[in-house]
């Protein structure tokens, strides 16, 4: 049987976990030094009285037994207490004394007065409860004492310091709990700004020795990260680069040779792999997107334009909605992002609808979108990926080299967007660029 169930009364959160544990600690620990002091307080109070009852009784006994019968009743009052009272008279017939602390009451009063009194008690009442401890005068005359043990009342400032404490207990393990997460806050949104084209914000190696270390591990990680993907990106750039030297020279040379269907092949061969080259060499240098100084432009204007530059050209491309105001943008990065997407939309859907809106977080969102064939639910992922292609072709007039999308998407995260792709309702694909 499986023990890794998950607890699902835990909450999810790491820092709502701690404030549980920890509120919960120190109000268990507060609770239990409460009923603790208010026991000790008890039994001190039960002590003190069971120490001080029987001298006062004996000695109110006393007085009450040498003063005349018609001054008793006054006397009454004066001898009276917060936990019992004297009643002249037989008092109310009760129960037989329950066993408990009321019996070592009653021993400690009989002990005090002595045998001459004839002392006996009862109960009357349990909840609350109530005893009676009966005397008989030397003159004959029935003398009763009503006992109504009480705990003595909590003072009024009692409440005031409690909720005081309750509320510098919350504070406490407030920060206590922001101290704890905040740095592994700071390790998760470090690590979410790690991308392929960009260094991330480095953490701060300040605080306390465990935390310091896992910043400069961290950190150390991040930069063999930047440095392991820049010797990547600069290895296909290199490549890239240094092939298109060979591939002219040969291409020089299929064009010297004499007419004929090898002359032709050979030649389309070339033009497949200049064009491969070409787009290598504009992935690579994609991942620098992000080193373009932004600039405040009209977002409207950037939109028609570069919709208008390809109408003058003759190709299908429109503006079917824009937005007011300006944005701050990488203006050349963007630029050849969207055009990438209007050459895809136009090249597989015959057209491209360029579209511009602001979301719920007042960012820019951009969609081209086209009417084509759309793409499988399952791949739309996986086409962002470089050389990642739906058709098993290698013609660029179908398939292309599958850096398209590819570079696109880097550029955006180069420039701090995402990328999405999403088939559009009666058929076709849009592609949005979202900016925050």
């Amino acid at each position: 049987m499986s023990t890794d169930r998950p607890r699902r009364w835990l909450p999810r959160s790491m820092a709502s976990r701690l404030y549980l544990i920890i509120f919960a600690g120190l109000m268990l620990a507060q609770g239990l030094s409460f009923a603790f002091m208010e026991y000790e307080r008890y039994e001190s109070t039960v002590n003190v009285m069971l120490n001080t009852v029987e001298h006062d009784v004996g000695t109110s006994v006393a007085v009450l037994d040498r003063l005349p019968a018609a001054e008793r009743p006054d006397w009454l009052g004066r001898l009276q207490r917060d936990n019992y009272r004297f009643l002249l008279g037989a008092g109310q017939p009760g129960m037989p004394l329950i066993p408990g602390r009321s019996h070592e009451v009653v021993r400690r009063i009989a002990r005090e007065v002595g045998p001459d009194y004839r002392v006996h008690a009862d109960t009357i009442s349990v909840k609350p409860e109530r005893y009676q401890v009966h005397f008989t005068l030397h003159d004959g005359s029935p003398l009763t004492l009503e006992v109504t043990p009480q705990i003595q009342p909590v003072a009024q400032w009692l409440p005031i310091v409690l909720i005081l404490q309750l509320l510098l207990l919350l504070a406490a393990t407030w920060l206590a709990v922001r101290l704890a997460t905040r740095p592994l806050s700071q390790l998760a949104q470090a690590a979410e700004g790690i991308t392929p084209t960009a260094n991330g914000p480095r953490l701060s190696e300040d605080g306390p020795i465990e935390v310091a270390q896992a910043a400069i591990a961290f950190n150390t990680m991040q930069e063999r990260i930047a440095r392991h993907l820049k010797e990547r990106l600069h290895i296909l750039a290199s490549i890239s680069h240094d092939l298109q030297t060979p591939i002219t020279r040969m291409r020089l040379r299929a064009e010297a040779l004499d007419e004929g269907e090898e002359r032709q092949k050979l030649l389309n061969d070339l033009r497949e792999m200049e064009h491969l080259v070409r787009e290598g060499v504009a992935y690579a240098r994609s991942a620098h997107g992000g080193a373009e100084t932004p600039v405040r432009m009209n977002v409207a204007a950037f939109l028609e334009s570069l919709v208008f530059d390809y109408q003058d050209m003759g190709r299908p491309a429109q503006l079917t909605a824009s937005v007011d105001g300006t944005a701050t943008l990488r203006q050349q990065a963007l630029r050849r992002v969207l055009g990438n997407l209007i050459d895809n939309a136009i090249k597989y859907g015959g057209s491209a609808e360029v579209s511009a809106w602001r979301n719920e977080r007042d960012g820019l969102c951009i969609a081209v979108s086209d009417r084509g064939p759309g793409i499988p639910e399952a791949e739309l992922e996986h086409v962002l990926q470089p050389f990642y292609r739906l058709e098993a072709s290698r013609n660029r007039d179908t398939g292309g080299a599958g850096l398209g999308l590819a570079i696109a998407s880097q550029l955006v995260r180069a420039i701090g967007g995402e990328l999405t792709l999403a088939n559009r309702e009666g058929g076709g694909l849009a592609a949005i660029i979202t900016l925050v």
